[in-house]
């Protein structure tokens, strides 16, 4: 079992530094203890899915300084909209991974 973070949104036109702070937050996003991993997708939606051992590792993310900056500069800068939807994974499967 493990965590799910489901991040879709909508950008502004706004680019300028979008893609700079989206790479810096994922490299920082796998340093934090308890990271797992990350899959990204962007057309009209953006949609990004961290995966996390467990909810206080979330939480750490969550008020990491430089993820709290890059956070509200989203809100101020770069999204019209977004949504973060916290999901509990208690099983998986794939085909050709």
């Amino acid at each position: 079992m493990y965590y799910a973070v489901i991040f879709t949104s909508t950008r502004t036109e706004i680019e300028e530094g979008y893609n700079e702070m989206a790479q810096k937050m994922e490299a920082l996003a796998k340093l934090q203890p308890g990271f797992i991993s990350i899959e990204s997708a962007r057309n009209e939606i953006g949609i990004t899915v961290s995966y996390w051992e467990n909810l206080e590792a979330i939480q750490n993310w969550k008020s990491n300084i430089d993820h709290l900056f890059a956070q509200k500069k989203g809100k101020t800068t770069w999204y019209k909209n977004y949504k973060v939807r916290i999901a509990k994974i208690e099983r998986e499967y794939d085909f050709g991974f």
